[in-house]
């Protein structure tokens, strides 16, 4: 630990401006809180990364890390991060969430509904700050009490999910007009899924629509999943917010296109990786909002005094390469109102 030389206060009488040594005070009142909260006296803040399906998958750690570094947390410097994953096995969760309590992190970055449950559980008696990320619904999940007034030792960014499985039911019957019948691929080991499918029960029957939900829990299920949706004669398929489904993105987009489904996203990166249409949050910006929220708690700040941050922009992103593909004539309307066209 370094020695802090203090001012000599000069004695009375002795010619000096008594304000000089004073503002000397200040000044370091102010530099050496800001250097303990960044550095700790030497020590790197510890940033642990906790995410509920695969890191190779997705660019979105990239992202949080490098958006940390514009705010001025470098690597090797004045942070180290401690990353573990899922891979899309949500029983593992809590014991990766207690190994990252193990290696003394200061902070959770929590990347997707179980993550931030497993982190949350595990935090329980530790109150370790938890920034979430890419959650449908914090409050619903019990994760926050109020979006505004997060209370407790969690807050963070949600993507809407909920809501927006009711957009996706209005895209099927504006991009595949006749559908009747409607897939719709969930997990079961995601806990807010379930609440998903009765969300969108109802706007179903009023859209004339009738849901044929198939569950995966891991990656092997996936094709037997598209097996029931194809004797169910689906005709187009909605896919539920995921972290194992987006760690399989290539397998899902492949069986779409070998079963002649229509398929509604909620990323662009299923998309890009030749999915028909998604509609959702750029997780990308997202996940370099999450940044900003690690940085305030490495700086003091509460998680209780952060409200959780909620999207105020949402992506269309289509591959009419897939369209063609599918031969499937996309209305100009809904091209039209596309942010992005993959041809």
């Amino acid at each position: 630990m370094g020695v802090i030389h203090r001012p000599q206060m000069p004695a009375p009488g002795d010619g000096m401006n008594r304000r000089i040594p004073l503002a000397r005070l200040s000044l370091g009142a102010l530099v050496v809180p800001l250097a303990a909260q960044s550095q700790r006296a030497g020590k790197l803040a510890r940033v642990g990364y906790l995410e509920s399906g695969a890191l190779a998958a997705t660019p979105f750690f990239e992202d949080f890390r490098h958006a940390l570094r514009d705010l001025g947390w470098v690597e090797g410097q004045n942070v180290a991060f401690e990353v573990l994953a899922g891979d899309g096995e949500y029983g593992r969760l809590r014991n990766l969430a207690r190994e990252l309590i193990g290696r003394d992190v200061d902070v959770i970055f929590a990347s997707g509904t179980p993550a931030a449950r497993a982190a949350q559980d595990a935090t329980s008696a530790i109150a370790i700050p938890i920034v979430i990320g890419r959650v449908a619904d914090p409050v619903a999940s019990g994760l926050v009490t109020t979006l505004a007034r997060p209370g407790g030792n969690i807050t963070g960014w949600t993507h809407q999910g909920l809501e927006m499985r009711v957009k996706y039911l209005d895209l099927v019957k504006e991009a595949v007009p006749g559908a009747s019948r409607v897939g719709v691929l969930w997990n079961p080991g995601n806990p807010v899924h379930e609440t998903g499918l009765k969300y969108i029960e109802s706007p179903a029957r009023a859209l004339k629509l009738t849901l044929h939900p198939v569950g995966a829990s891991e990656p092997a299920d996936i094709a037997n999943a598209f097996a029931a949706l194809r004797s169910a004669g689906v005709h187009a398929l909605v896919v539920f917010q995921d972290a194992m489904f987006l760690s399989q993105a290539a397998q899902l987009v492949e069986l779409a296109a070998r079963n002649r489904i229509p398929a509604i996203y909620s990323t662009s990166e299923m998309v890009k990786a030749g999915g028909l249409l998604a509609y959702g949050v750029n997780l990308r910006d997202m996940y370099r909002r999450g940044a900003s929220f690690v940085d305030r708690i490495l700086k003091g700040a509460k998680p209780a005094d952060l409200p959780v941050e909620q999207p105020t922009k949402f992506e269309l992103v289509i591959n009419l390469r897939t369209a063609k593909a599918l031969r499937l004539a996309l209305p100009k309307s809904l091209l039209v109102r596309a942010d992005e066209v993959i041809e």
